[in-house]
Formats: structure tokens, C-alpha cells, sequence
């Protein structure tokens, strides 16, 4: 029996050839989707589950508040001593690890000068949480001893070729020599970090930077991440309650009401975790659930598809299905005979998408800087729902046509009597409706996306980005001065600033402020974060002054001074910013007066709001301005650059010159935002495309049947634009109705996206309008072929079977 559906299921296919190929090709396209999505939800749910404790590992966090218990801060990072005192305080603990980011640095083997980035000091815990493979070199000792240092199999390559490169020794930043004591493999893609470089944390007790009494006792360098390895199962909640008395006991009596100890599921990090610093860009729970759901409606427009297609063609098959019902066929029978040409071209379809997602998802990798992998769907239960796809979404397709067709009485059929009841055709209006209301939906949503896109790229910042170049600033006072002298030879080279943080990057530091009446200080609960700035900072980014002056070497006292902006003026009760010239106030305990107070700008990316800044010149600038920003015209880039990097190696020879433009960087913020965009503009249109495939061929089928009564029609003197109107009328009623159900859902959807921007566009009524009339237009133009097609038949034809 099965032989025989199997058999009647191919008959049927290759007898509509039309028909099967916009089922196959819709179902193929939208089967596609959900495929490269599949790919990128198991690579995102994937994310650091290599290592063999994870299920046991979380992640020590620790946020600021105000005395009101207002958030101002949440770091992914603590204070170094937080590791050693929750191991001794909590003997359950049965491990922790501490890593600390180093940033790019500039290594020397023989003749070889590179600068490295992506380094971390980690301590001989490591290779407990993070289980990569060890190449060479024990990993439980390897970074035991100060000044020792692991690296990837790649990096030992590069410097050391074919080489043993264990026991020999690089110069890192001119200063240490280090041993190489292991190798080990690249970390996966789908890990939180990807060090190339681990230095032994031991290392920092003898560094200038740190050193032992420091990571004892400095609570204020939050940079330290921090995991626990804990017993299977355990319950972090009474650690987690006692963690106000453990800040109590060790920091100072009053800890626990400005700061708080949070605990992170190592595994929840990578899509749940957004915090003020994390070791790299995590993902996004959201963005699987919005990928989730596009790939399901994308998928069930396919299967729309094969519904409203089969029961079209219902009138072909009623004969066939008269026949096999008086020769004793059952009901439940012609069902399966159904639902096997459904599976079966469903199984067809997944064979095809399954080899479309292996061709495109090198190039999907390419554009998305993702590293997505087919081998990903090699897993049992994935493997195991893939076989299951077909069956699945066979039974959706078809279980409707097969119950409708083979419920058609055989007497009727018979004599040709056949008329598809009202019920049917409402349904198939309301799948027609529910298609184009997903692609309407789609539609918007682009839209929006990238009007929130340009309005990111074109908002004025209050500084200006563009033509700058940003790189770390390796240069003592007396350097930077002969290099700014050197530069400056070149007109196209403008300015030069210094600064601890530059525009695009968040802002951590805050030492608390407070405000003079008289000699009388008064703490204000504000958060007011600061950067430490020389005197070219201001004229680099063209900030403009509000009031007052920039620092200036005219005046020697300026390294007791601050500039501050408008917010910070506001936050402190000021009336304006002239009014805050010459105001004394305090900030982490030192004591200086407002001389100038900046316009806001938009420091940090447009998802946060405008924070209150403060600037100031400390004298021990040496140790305290770790970035440098050069303006520069754009009339000679190249020259300029060429200039820059001269003057940097007469200065700094051991130093290799890299840099980045800072209107690269703020790109680099919104990443994600561009990735939507690119990704809702392509399924929106594949969206389209299959609903317009399925409205084509249903088009095309309903005036198939309608052939004489457009002879009629036009025997009796109707004209073309008339018949054309008559055939795509009833369809674009449907449009205007999914139309209107649409715009309220896509308002609704878009108005909480946008939320996640602080600065956001308002949502304009006419992209609801242009929405709806381009789907109008994709479908009239999709109905319209046909209908002219049929309108200029000769009648004769049509009417000669009468």
C-alpha cells in the first residue's frame, strides 16, 4: 500500500509540473532559512560549552550604586582581592581563577617586532575553566612561575617557524623578558575570550603596575574577572546572601550600601550577560528569539503555500478522488495518499536546502563576520529533528487539503457537480492574509532598522570624528613633545591630544564629587565619570566651549582645574555653565575650581544616554594617558599617515605604529544594528518572494477556471483594464486586509526595539503607508501577469469547448 501512495505521489507531482515546482521552490527557499538560522541558534547556544566544568563555573560581577540605590555602574570584572577572599571565606569553592585583559602588546624575538593583541595574566587555575587542549607544557604549572608565558600553537609559529619555541624567551613592551613554558590550541569561535597570549599572573606581584600589596589591597581596579569552580549542582544562593557581609568585613564597614557582588552562570554569559565591560562583544537572547521567529514565519508562508495551491486544484483531483471512494477506497486512506505527496515533496525540498545552506554558509560568514559552521548540525538531537523537519512540516502543509479533498461525496463529484463551499475559500483568504501580514511586517521592521541606522551615522556627536586617528600613546612628556613638534611639520596634520579614554569607548571611572559653600564640602549623589586630558584633547575632537577655556600651558596651575560638561553642570545644581566658572569643587578627594565647561557630546555609543563628564590634567600624566588622538586633514591621508608613523619610529623604534580611525570604531558600536538591518532586508524580500510565488501560481490556477467567463466577458464588450481589475480585485482586498493587521504588530514590535537606543528615531506614519502600498504593488503586478495574459486570449478558444 505504501509502494502504491508513493507511486500515485510522484504520478501526481510530475502531472503538475507548475503546480509541484512553486511547492518545491517556495518550500526549498523558506527550508533554506531555517537552516542557515538553525546554524547560527546551535552556534550561539553552543557558546562555551567545550570546556568540561562549565555547568559548575560562574562569573563574580560587581556593581555601583548610589546612597539612593541608584545603578550607576555594573562591571563583568572586580577588585583583585576578591578571588583569594571568597576561596578562604567560602570553603566550598573549590577553585578560582583570575584573568586580567593586557591588551595589544609589542613582542621582540631576535629580529622580529609585532605587536600582538587579544594577551590576559592568568594564574595555573586556568586550564581548570577553560578546557582547551595543551600542547606542549604541563597546564596546571606552566604559569606558575613569574614571567613565564603560553601561547597558540599559530603565534609560536609566527615568530619561532619550525622551532621548539618551549624555554626560549620574548621581549614584551621593551621592559620583561618571558619564558615560554606551553602551547596550546586556538580557542574555539564559540568562546567568551580567545586569548592568544596567556602571561603568568605571578607575574604582576613583581610588576611596577601591581604588585603583591596592591592585588591585597586595591579595591578600586575593577579589571579583574573573576570565576568559581563550584561542587556539581550547588546552590549559589547562600553564597550569594552573605555576600553584603563578606563586602562589610573586607572592604569597609559601609560596603555593601554603594557596591554589590553579583553571581553569572558561566554558560548564561554570551547571551545574557551586557554589562559595562566584558572580555568581548557577548551575543544576544533577543536576537535568537527575532531569528527564531522569522525562519518559523518564513517557513510557514512555504507551507501556506502548499495549502492554498492544493485546494485550488481540488477541481482537477475530485474525479480521481470519486473514483478511488466507489471502488472502496476509506476516507483515512486518500488522507495518507495526500499526506505522502506532501512528505514527499517536502523531503525533496530538504535534500536541496540542505545543500543551498552548505554552499551559502561560507558566504554568509564572509559578510557577517560570524563563524558559522554546517558541521554544527552533526549533533543527535539536532540530526534527529532535521529527519523529523520533513514529517513535520509535511503534515502541516498537507493535513488541511487532505482532510478537505477527501471529504468531496463521490456521487457529486461524479456528475460533476463539484462546488468548493465558502468555508474553504475563507480559509485560503485568511492564509493569503496571514502571508502578506508577515511580509508587510518584515517590511517595516527594514525599514525602521535603517532609518535608526542613518539616524546613528548622521547625528551630530558634539564632536568631530571624522579624520581622526586613534592609537595607544607610548610616549613619556618629553617624547610626545619632540613627536608633536616632528608631526606638526606637516600641515595636513592638525592636532594631537592625549587622553586616558577616547570617544566610542564606555565610561568606567568615577571617584565621587563634591561641591564647596564656603569652606564647607557637600557630597552630591551624582554619577559623574571623568577622563584625564592634556591640552590638545579638546582641539582634536573640535568639542566647543560652553563657557570658560579649555587647559592651556599658559597657566600653570591648570593640573588643579577641571572642565566639565553641560550635564555635569546640571547634576550639580548649577544654574548654567557661566555660572559654574570659578567654582570650587572636589572630586576623588582633590580639590580644584571649574574653568571651563564643554558642550555634550556623545561620548559613548547612542544606545546610553549623555553622562556627566569631568575632565581633568592630573601632573603625573606620564602614568595616565594610555590613548592618543591625531587630527588630521583629508586632503592627504596617505602623506599624513606616512608622516605619523616616520616620526613615531624615530621615538619609539621598539614600538611598531598601529592605529584606527575613530569613525571606524563608532561603527563598530552598532554591528549588531547593521547585521539586522543587512538580515531583514534579505528575508523580508524572500518573504515577499514567496508569498508572490504562492500568489502567482493560485492566481494563475483561479483563472485557469475562470477562462470562459472571461470569453463571456469579453464577447459582450468588457475591455481589458476591466477584466484585469475583475480577476485582481478579490486578491488585493486580501493585501489591504493583512495591511491593516500588520501595521498595529509592527508599530507595536519596532516601538521596543527602538527602546534599547537612548537616542532614537520617532516612528513616521508614512512608513506604515509605503509598506502596505508596496505590497500592494508586488501583488498586482504578481496577479497582473496573469490576468492580462487571460484577458487577451481570443474568447473563441476559450468558448469553442461549449
Amino acid at each position: 500500500m505504501l509502494k502504491n501512495y508513493l507511486r500515485s505521489a510522484v504520478r501526481n507531482i510530475t502531472r503538475h509540473k507548475f503546480i509541484s515546482f512553486i511547492n518545491i521552490f517556495g518550500l526549498t527557499i523558506g527550508l533554506t532559512c531555517c537552516m542557515l538560522i538553525l546554524v547560527y541558534i546551535v552556534n550561539e547556544l553552543s557558546y562555551d560549552k567545550f570546556n568540561t566544568n562549565a555547568t559548575d563555573i560562574y562569573r563574580v560581577t560587581r556593581s555601583f550604586n548610589t546612597p539612593d540605590g541608584v545603578e550607576t555602574l555594573y562591571l563583568g570584572a572586580v577588585a583583585p582581592p576578591f578571588g583569594p577572599l571568597l576561596k578562604n571565606e567560602f570553603p566550598d569553592i573549590k577553585k578560582v581563577t583570575r584573568i586580567l585583559t593586557n591588551g595589544n602588546v609589542v613582542i621582540r624575538y631576535k629580529e622580529k617586532l609585532l605587536t600582538e593583541e587579544s594577551s590576559y595574566f592568568a594564574d595555573e587555575n586556568f586550564f581548570d575553566f577553560f578546557s582547551v587542549k595543551t600542547i606542549k607544557g604541563d597546564p596546571h604549572t606552566a604559569l606558575s612561575d613569574p614571567f613565564s608565558v603560553m601561547m597558540t600553537v599559530d603565534m609560536a609559529r609566527k615568530y619561532f617557524g619550525d622551532d621548539d619555541p618551549i624555554n626560549k624567551e620574548i621581549r614584551i613592551d621593551n621592559k620583561f623578558n618571558y619564558k615560554v613554558t606551553g602551547l596550546y590550541e586556538p580557542f574555539p569561535a564559540n568562546a567568551q575570550l580567545h586569548p592568544q597570549m596567556l602571561l603568568s599572573f605571578n607575574t604582576l606581584k613583581d610588576s611596577t603596575t601591581y604588585g603583591a600589596k596592591q592585588l591585597q589591597t586595591n579595591w578600586g581596579n575593577n579589571a579583574f574577572f573573576t570565576y568559581l569552580l563550584m561542587p556539581k549542582g550547588y546552590n549559589m544562593d547562600h553564597i550569594v546572601s552573605l555576600f553584603p557581609a563578606f563586602l562589610n568585613k573586607y572592604v569597609n564597614p559601609q560596603a555593601s550600601k554603594g557596591s554589590k557582588l553579583h553571581i553569572q552562570k558561566f554558560l548564561d554569559i554570551h547571551l545574557h550577560s551586557h554589562l559595562d565591560d566584558e572580555l568581548e562583544q557577548n551575543g544576544d537572547i533577543k536576537r535568537v528569539y527575532i531569528f527564531s521567529a522569522i525562519a518559523l514565519f518564513i517557513l510557514l508562508i512555504a507551507c501556506i503555500n502548499y495549502m492554498n495551491l492544493s485546494t485550488a486544484r481540488s477541481v482537477i483531483r475530485a474525479k480521481e478522488i470519486g473514483i478511488r471512494k466507489v471502488i472502496g477506497a476509506q476516507q483515512k486512506e486518500i488522507i495518507v495518499q495526500f499526506l505522502s505527496e506532501s512528505v514527499l515533496i517536502t523531503c525533496f525540498s530538504l535534500v536541496l536546502a540542505l545543500v543551498l545552506t552548505w554552499l551559502l554558509i561560507p558566504l554568509v560568514n564572509k559578510y557577517s563576520e560570524l563563524h558559522l559552521a554546517f558541521n554544527s548540525l552533526y549533533q543527535p538531537q539536532i540530526l534527529f529533528g532535521i529527519i523529523a523537519l520533513p514529517f513535520v512540516v509535511g503534515l502541516i502543509s498537507g493535513i488541511y487539503p487532505a482532510i478537505f479533498m477527501s471529504s468531496f461525496r463521490p456521487v457529486k463529484v461524479l456528475k460533476g457537480i463539484l462546488k468548493v463551499g465558502s468555508g474553504n475559500i475563507s480559509f485560503r483568504k485568511v492564509l493569503v492574509v496571514l502571508q502578506f501580514s508577515i511580509s508587510i511586517i518584515l517590511i517595516i521592521a527594514t525599514t525602521i532598522v535603517f532609518q535608526q541606522l542613518q539616524y546613528i551615522q548622521h547625528k551630530s556627536l558634539g564632536f568631530d570624528k571624522d579624520h581622526v586617528i586613534t592609537t595607544i600613546n607610548p610616549f613619556s612628556n618629553s617624547e610626545f613633545e619632540t613627536f608633536k613638534n616632528e608631526v606638526t611639520k606637516n600641515t595636513d596634520v592638525k592636532e594631537l591630544g592625549r587622553s586616558s579614554r577616547i570617544p566610542s569607548g564606555r565610561l568606567l571611572d568615577n571617584n565621587g564629587i563634591s561641591v564647596f559653600k564656603g569652606n564647607a564640602s557637600e557630597q552630591i549623589n551624582a554619577d559623574v565619570k571623568c577622563i584625564n586630558t592634556d591640552y590638545g584633547f579638546i582641539p582634536t575632537y573640535g568639542m566647543k566651549m560652553a563657557a570658560g577655556r579649555n587647559f592651556s600651558r599658559d597657566y600653570g596651575t591648570d593640573s588643579n582645574n577641571y572642565v566639565i560638561n553641560v550635564a555635569t553642570v546640571k547634576v550639580l545644581g548649577w544654574k548654567n555653565p557661566e555660572n559654574a566658572i570659578g567654582k570650587d569643587l572636589s572630586y576623588g578627594g582633590v580639590k580644584g575650581k571649574v574653568i571651563g565647561v564643554v558642550n555634550d557630546s556623545h561620548f559613548e555609543s547612542l544606545h546610553q544616554n549623555i553622562v556627566p563628564l569631568l575632565m581633568q590634567m592630573p601632573s603625573f600624566a606620564n602614568n595616565n594617558y594610555r590613548r592618543l588622538s591625531i587630527k588630521i586633514s583629508g586632503n592627504n591621508i596617505n602623506m599624513a599617515i606616512n608622516t605619523i608613523r616616520e616620526a613615531w619610529h624615530k621615538a619609539q623604534p621598539e614600538k611598531p605604529f598601529g592605529y584606527a580611525f575613530l569613525d571606524e570604531r563608532f561603527q563598530k558600536l552598532y554591528n549588531s544594528e547593521q547585521q539586522q538591518g543587512s538580515l531583514f532586508t534579505i528575508f523580508s524580500f524572500i518573504a515577499i518572494f514567496i508569498a508572490c510565488l504562492g500568489l502567482f501560481g493560485l492566481s494563475a490556477f483561479t483563472i485557469t477556471q475562470r477562462v470562459k467567463e472571461i470569453g463571456v466577458r469579453k464577447v459582450l464588450g468588457a475591455s481589458i483594464p476591466q477584466i484585469v481589475t475583475e480577476l485582481s480585485k478579490d486578491f488585493l482586498k486580501l493585501v489591504l486586509i493583512a495591511s491593516v493587521i500588520a501595521l498595529p504588530i509592527a508599530w507595536y514590535t519596532m516601538s521596543k526595539w527602538l527602546l534599547d537606543f537612548a537616542f532614537r528615531i520617532s516612528i513616521q506614519w508614512w512608513v506604515f503607508v509605503m509598506a502596505g502600498v508596496i505590497a500592494i504593488v508586488i501583488a498586482f503586478v504578481t496577479i497582473s501577469f496573469q490576468s492580462i495574459k487571460a484577458a487577451t486570449a481570443n474568447p473563441v478558444k476559450s468558448l469553442r469547448s461549449e
